[in-house]
């Protein structure tokens, strides 16, 4: 399994966990994008070491073209001198050098690939990442606004600060008819009476009299 094959596993084992532990949903999805920007630092940690290793592979196959080259030099020159054995040496070293040369140059190759699909694995993840990021103030404005209507939905049910004032509203008015009751009860019933005179409404016929005065005087 690749890098970018394991880090999707983290992710998707580190969210599945606190998804499960149904945690805050804002604090869920903040995790989230933490755990996702630290496999994106290890994937561009790995796609520079993998360019770090390409670099030195083709340094070394160009050194090793090099002493190829400088050992032929060497063969032609002592063929020159007329000394074939020593020529002949002087071609199996290059011929070594040419081996190793090919060798790292197939290297060279096959990192480059690499380095290819970790910087198409870290541009799909930086994707993945903007796409997240826009999901997650998504997910945390509907969570907030979910919250809200439970709140409100509590504050508005039985059992809520608006029910209590309503209950409390019905218990003032309870004490206030037992009062009225128990002054009605404790009243002196000829008080009582004269009260009754002296809050009794003047008559039409009084009224009409008062009102003739003020047109006729």
């Amino acid at each position: 399994m690749g890098v970018w094959g394991r880090a999707l596993q983290a992710i998707r084992a580190n969210l599945g966990s606190m998804v499960s532990q149904a945690e805050d949903p804002e604090k869920v999805l903040e995790q989230a994008m933490v755990e996702m920007q630290n496999h994106l630092i290890q994937l561009r940690q790995a796609v520079a070491q993998a360019i770090a290793t390409q670099k030195r592979t083709e340094r070394q196959s160009q050194q090793a073209q090099t002493l190829a080259q400088e050992w032929y030099n060497r063969a032609e020159l002592a063929l020159r001198q007329g000394d074939e054995a020593l020529a002949r040496q002087a071609l199996g070293r290059r011929q070594s050098y040419l081996g190793s040369a090919q060798a790292l140059a197939n290297q060279v190759g096959e990192q480059q690939q690499l380095v290819s699909q970790f910087k198409d694995n870290m541009h799909r993840l930086e994707i993945k990442i903007a796409e997240a990021r826009t999901q997650k103030d998504m997910f945390i404005a509907r969570a907030r606004s979910a919250a809200a209507s439970q709140r409100l939905q509590e504050i508005m049910g039985q059992g809520g600060p608006i029910a209590a004032f309503g209950q409390m509203e019905q218990r003032i008015l309870d004490l206030e008819a037992r009062a009225q009751a128990l002054g009605e009860l404790n009243a002196d019933p000829l008080e009582q009476r004269f009260t009754a005179l002296e809050a009794s409404p003047p008559s039409i016929d009084s009224e009409l009299a008062l009102l003739k005065q003020r047109i006729n005087p």
